[in-house]
């Protein structure tokens, strides 16, 4: 039997993401627009497999092709004459949404490996009987030979995604320990380099010297004609002793097709923002360029109010072990008016309440840049998974003084985060109806604020290379010492390459500490059309959910290694260590036993502390966050951020042994069916699948009707030209 963390469980949910009435709605040039963006997402998605392990592209194109000659139905006729039981076929069918749905073979919430839950001979002979096998034999079997036993392989680097020993990544070789990554970091700073659409991959030169090639992706190769701004950049390095090779071409031909369909959806732009946001987008990804997609996100930050809402890129550094790089994504989705308009009125209050967080005025953006925020019903979210909220862009320099925009997933939201009584774990019988009635409420209210005034609020100081600065240093005090401040971030530095490893998960923890301390405000919770008892309700329940999702967090944590694997979930941990700490009876962790007579943990919170205890200590922990990280206290924020993220077997808590509790009665994650866009004629039409894992695989064989096949082999031909940075790993 395998571990059940590293399969994906038959009764797995999955639920269809609708998107028809939105999209009924839409104008035909609305519609032509996102059909084309949304081609343009899919195809870059693919990028994903290649950003992920070694032998994700080769299981991709198997089960592409296993698929694409045979439908689920078909195939598991097949299935049951070769001697699978149904259940080795659901299993297998789970599978294979599962990597079309991850795109890979890691989670991409919690970066464990998954494998197939049936035997791997029976896997075999299915594959050996199947229709794509009897019309390409030599082929079929050279793609199993690739990665049948990759596929199912649980040596202990490959369980989950990590650098060297710890763990499996291919935006590193297989040879890049954590030296590596920092001295790259280092040498990418030095020329103002980002890392966010790189890799990095070290070689010995023939004299033995350390080589390390930097590679961004783009559709043009290094010897085609380069723009002004990368000329000086796309050559060799002498650093710190060892040499450093900027290239680019990386991911070529997918990035080709993304171009081809921004260009198509240029035509259809409903104003000039729009089509300068492509034009800037097109020379991003044909030419490598960072600061090109900077400008494109400008241009997108002033397209306000569009009915098309959009974003692509090389965006989200969570998967990257050191944090800096970005994994593709891009999608597509149709404003919900009603949504929007109470999210309007927030952004609206936003100055009011950012003056009630807890740090001083100096620590806050010297303006507040009003953002979009509004509510989406997601056509397309193509990458490795689909959050319920987001705040980008994620560059620091936009940020700060151009704003961003704020966008609450709501298809996303209602289907995601929908729980039946029976599988609600670790709380009280009293807590449970209320937990359901309201944990959707709660949440909408949570991502608001965690998106807008979380994620949006706070200042960076920065002195710039020719010496001024964004703050005055002869009179900004640290509340926390009650001196000058004595740290600030330098010209080229930003928050990622600074607090590296800890970015991500630190400042998601900051972000939802936001969320817990001004959900407590009447004037918020009215906004949202809360009042009086039902107010009192969605903060205890807002409250509860997060110290619960804290104890749902061990299931993320790698005590082999020692590190977390997901971002969000270590933040939340880290929020209930914050309130357990803040004692006198707020929130209570007990190990019980459940009515199975296995292990089992009850956590309640007194809703009577919340405010007289709750408050205060989420109010000083929020504080000392903001001040590391405006004041870039790296040091400091490691040891405070740290500290909170251990996890040990000391009492009364005994965090070590509640993890395997957790892992007893987790719940898998929710995967999406997404719906297809198609040409017909002058028009695009919308064609939705069954929420099934075999709905969800039928979507992925009609993704790409065109060009299928070439799309396969270019990922093939791609993931073989680096195959060697890896071979030694296997």
């Amino acid at each position: 039997m395998v571990d059940s963390q590293y399969v994906l469980p038959n009764d797995v949910g999955l639920a269809l993401l609708d998107c028809s009435e939105a999209f009924r709605l839409l104008l035909r040039s609305e519609r032509l627009y996102a059909h084309y963006l949304s081609r343009a997402c899919w195809y870059g998605g693919l990028v994903v497999l290649l950003q992920t392990s070694p032998e994700a592209p080769a299981i991709y194109v198997l089960l592409s092709r296993l698929f694409r000659a045979q439908d689920p139905d078909q195939l598991g006729e097949l299935a049951r004459s070769t001697g699978l039981t149904d259940q080795e076929y659901q299993a297998f069918l789970v599978y294979a949404a599962g990597v079309f749905s991850n795109m890979g073979n890691y989670k991409s919430f919690g970066d464990t490996k998954f494998v197939p839950n049936l035997p791997k001979d029976k896997l075999r002979q299915l594959i050996w009987q199947s229709q794509a096998f009897q019309e390409q034999p030599e082929e079929m079997k050279s793609l199993w030979d690739r990665c049948g036993e990759l596929m199912f392989s649980l040596d202990r680097q490959q369980r989950q995604l990590g650098l060297r020993e710890k763990g499996t990544t291919t935006y590193f070789s297989g040879n890049c320990c954590l030296e590596d990554a920092q001295l790259a970091q280092k040498f990418l700073d030095s020329q103002n380099i980002s890392a966010y659409n790189t890799r990095l991959f070290k070689e010995k030169d023939k004299a033995g010297q350390t080589c390390y090639e930097v590679r961004l992706a783009s559709v043009l190769g290094t010897d085609a004609p380069v723009d002004h701004e990368l000329a000086p950049k796309l050559r060799s390095f002498e650093f710190e002793g060892s040499t450093f090779r900027v290239t680019r071409g990386d991911y070529a031909p997918l990035l080709e097709r993304v171009v081809e369909n921004l260009k198509r959806t240029k035509t259809h732009a409903a104003n000039t923002n729009q089509e300068h946001m492509l034009e800037h987008y097109i020379r991003s990804f044909s030419q490598g360029s960072i600061a090109a997609h900077k400008e494109g996100s400008r241009c997108w930050i002033r397209d306000k109010g569009p009915i098309v809402e959009s974003y692509i890129g090389f965006i989200e550094s969570y998967r990257d072990p050191y944090g800096s790089r970005g994994e593709f994504e891009g999608f597509v989705a149709v404003v919900n008016k009603a949504m929007s308009a109470k999210f309007a009125q927030l952004v609206e209050s936003a100055e009011q309440l950012l003056l009630e967080l807890p740090w001083p005025r100096a620590f806050e953006k010297d303006t507040f840049l009003t953002p979009d925020f509004t509510s989406l019903d997601v056509l397309t979210f193509a990458g490795s998974g689909i959050p319920a909220g987001i705040n980008i862009p994620n560059y620091d320099d936009i940020r700060q003084t151009e704003g961003f925009k704020n966008v609450s997933l709501g298809n996303v939201l209602s289907v995601a985060y929908a729980t039946q009584k029976d599988k609600l774990t670790f709380l009280a019988e009293e807590d449970k109806d209320l937990y359901i009635k309201w944990k959707g409420p709660s949440f909408e209210v949570q991502v608001g604020l965690h998106e807008l005034l979380g994620h949006g609020s706070g200042k960076l100081f920065v002195q710039e290379e020719k010496g001024t600065c964004n703050f005055d240093r002869e009179a900004v005090i640290n509340p926390e010492t009650g001196e000058l401040i004595q740290s600030w971030y330098h010209g080229g530095e930003t928050w990622d390459s600074k607090f590296s490893t800890i970015a991500s998960s630190y400042e998601e923890c900051r972000a939802e500490c936001v969320g817990l301390y001004l959900c407590l405000n009447k004037d918020v919770l009215r906004i949202f059309e809360l009042e009086g008892e039902d107010a009192e309700d969605v903060i205890y329940i807002n409250w509860l959910n997060m110290v619960r999702a804290g104890l749902l967090g061990l299931e993320f944590y790698t005590p082999e290694t020692g590190t977390w694997r997901q971002a969000h979930m270590q933040a939340r941990f880290v929020i209930l260590r914050v309130l357990l700490e803040a004692g006198e009876g707020l929130v209570s962790l007990q190990h019980t036993t459940g009515a199975d007579g296995k292990p089992d943990a009850l956590i309640t919170l007194d809703r009577n502390k919340i405010l007289p205890v709750g408050k205060p200590a989420i109010k000083r922990f929020l504080r000392r966050l903001q001040v590391l990280k405006s004041t870039a206290d790296v040091a400091g924020g490691r040891a405070l951020y740290g500290g909170f993220s251990a996890v040990t077997d000391e009492g009364p808590e005994r965090f070590l042994s509640l993890r395997d509790t957790v892992l007893l009665r987790k719940e898998a994650r929710k995967m999406f069916v997404q719906a297809n866009t198609r040409l017909e004629g002058e028009d695009v039409t919308l064609v939705q699948y069954e929420g099934t894992a075999a709905g969800l695989i039928r979507s992925f064989s009609e993704r790409f009707p065109e060009d299928a096949e070439l799309l396969e082999r270019h990922l093939l031909e791609l993931s073989d030209a680096d195959a060697h940075f890896w071979a030694s790993q296997g």
